[in-house]
């Protein structure tokens, strides 16, 4: 009867509950690792990858700014711990980075490894045969033909570079096997990436140095004012040589509308390979290291180190040196510190301020308004009280704590120090002695940088760029010609999208008719 249900078999029970069947601890390592190795998850790593990395330029790392971890701590006492047991201030060997930095590896090998055997079958199979009928397919064609056809398609497919075979009724032919080479390339080079910035990172070091006019970097642990190695690093591969700063130049631009704009920075140094390497004069400008066996040396920063002298009542030198002043602002008005713990009657400390072009604003503050050294000057602020170095804990050179210290010179209160040029001594308050300034000289921060894999990054970055572009500019295509009742058929069908699909059907199918009308003609 119409809409009764159909009879079951007489065999048929019943049941409310469906029993899956038990894939076993085998069956379940089997899912995971082709839930892993799939090119979805690994996509998914790659982007989690990038966003793990984000904490690393947000928060200061140990491994390179260990002084900013310090002060972090010191300013986020609260919140620091808690960052810390989270490993957000040692990022890139933290158990999470490096956990997902390990299961991106391991999938893009599980997805590369089958793909290119698959592939590599590929590239000696022969062209699949064509399908029963080409109604479905988005570019195809009929016309009529000779017994010479097949013949003529062969040869024509096969000068547009395509492989070929044919039968007695077809003609199968496919091209742009480069595409899926691309797409491997970049893949394989993507973990080739992966695997030298690993071995590149943990074999690395980068050591930092500022050089004054005629001071030497040695390069060795004990010459370095900061020094970040790899993971792997060992001091004895350090390879033994010299960089003396014998002068530094700066170029600022003179122009009314770019006025004090630089234009060139040169250190000039003298380097030296080994004990009994000969010396070798060399010019570092920014973006222009100077390279040496096992490391480049980049110019990373400069200033001015006025040479100060320090004298008590007795005239005794209680200190004697060039002084690093840090630049404030484009015009390099700076910022330097010195402690002298060893003056009679006490121990005080200085922040001092050097202005190359030495100008006055409105509010009757000094600040510089030129970066080159046209009319410089010195202004000091003096404390006195324990600076505490004798204490054993390390502190920042670049820093004085006048928390606790008593002001005697500097500000609106108290008496002024100022050096106007050099040569000249001025007397210090409470009786402290005398300040003479010397002369100036300039300072050059120098980044020595090695990593051996730095061209394996290189090169492996531009394969995967290669590949890359292969990959997204050849088209995967396969053409058939068969020969049907009535004349022949073009079909053709694409591995993704193909713009010139239909154009190569109708090109072909022009192509062959063609060459048969000529006959017919003939």
């Amino acid at each position: 009867m119409a809409g009764s249900s159909s009879p079951r078999p007489s065999d048929h029970i019943d049941s409310e509950e469906v029993t899956s069947p038990d894939i076993g601890f085998r069956g379940w390592l089997r899912w995971f690792w082709r839930q892993l190795t799939s090119m979805r998850t690994a996509l998914f790593l790659l982007l989690l990858l990038a966003a793990a990395a984000v904490p690393g330029s947000i928060y200061p790392q140990r491994s390179a700014d260990p002084n900013g971890v310090t002060l972090y701590f010191s300013n986020q006492p609260e919140l620091a711990p808690w960052l810390d047991r989270f490993q957000f201030f040692d990022v890139y060997s933290s158990a999470w980075f490096s956990a997902i930095y390990i299961l991106l590896f391991i999938s893009l090998i599980g997805c590369v490894v089958p793909r290119s055997l698959v592939h590599a079958r590929a590239m000696v199979a022969a062209p699949p045969a064509p399908p029963k009928t080409f109604t479905r397919l988005k570019a195809k064609a009929s016309f009529e033909g000779s017994t010479t056809t097949l013949d003529e398609a062969f040869a024509e497919l096969k000068a547009r570079r395509y492989r070929v075979v044919r039968d007695a009724k077809t003609v199968s032919a496919e091209r742009g096997y480069l595409r899926e080479t691309g797409n491997l390339v970049f893949h394989i080079s993507l973990i080739g990436l992966l695997v030298a910035v690993a071995i590149g990172g943990g074999l690395s070091y980068s050591g930092q140095r500022v050089l004054i006019e005629g001071e030497t970097l040695v390069n060795n642990l004990g010459s370095y004012d900061s020094f970040a190695p790899g993971t792997f690093f060992n001091k004895d591969s350090l390879t033994p040589f010299t960089v003396k700063l014998k002068k530094f130049e700066a170029v600022f631009d003179l122009q009314a509308v770019n006025v004090g704009t630089p234009t060139d920075f040169r250190a000039t140094v003298v380097s030296r390979v080994g004990v009994n390497g000969k010396p070798k004069t060399s010019v570092i400008r920014v973006n222009d290291p100077l390279e040496l066996p096992g490391a480049n040396v980049y110019l990373t920063g400069n200033g001015y180190a006025p040479v100060l002298t320090f004298r008590d009542t007795n005239g005794n030198v209680s200190f004697s040196g060039p002084v690093i002043y840090l630049p404030q602002d484009a015009n390099y008005t700076s910022l330097g510190v010195i402690k002298i713990p060893d003056a009679s009657p006490k121990q005080f400390g200085v922040l001092s301020f050097y202005y190359p072009t030495v100008a006055k604003l409105k509010s009757g503050a000094l600040t510089s308004a030129f970066p080159g050294n046209v009319n410089p000057a010195i202004t000091m602020s003096v404390y006195v009280g324990n600076l505490g170095l004798d204490s054993g804990m390390p502190t920042n050179v670049f820093s004085l704590q006048v928390h606790g210290l008593k002001q005697v010179a500097g500000g609106k209160k108290h008496p002024k120090v100022e050096l106007t040029k050099e040569g000249q001594t001025v007397e210090l308050p409470e009786n402290l002695g005398t300040v003479t300034w010397d002369s100036t000289k300039r300072y050059a921060s120098l980044d020595v940088d090695y990593n051996p894999a730095q061209l394996w990054i290189f090169m492996f970055a531009m394969l995967a760029l290669a590949g890359l572009i292969v990959s997204l500019l050849v088209p995967r295509r396969r053409v058939w010609v068969r020969k049907v009742s009535g004349g022949f058929e073009v079909g053709a069908l694409a591995k993704g999208d193909d713009a010139r699909l239909e154009q190569t059907v109708i090109d072909l199918k022009a192509k062959l008719a063609t060459k048969v009308s000529k006959k017919v003609q003939k």
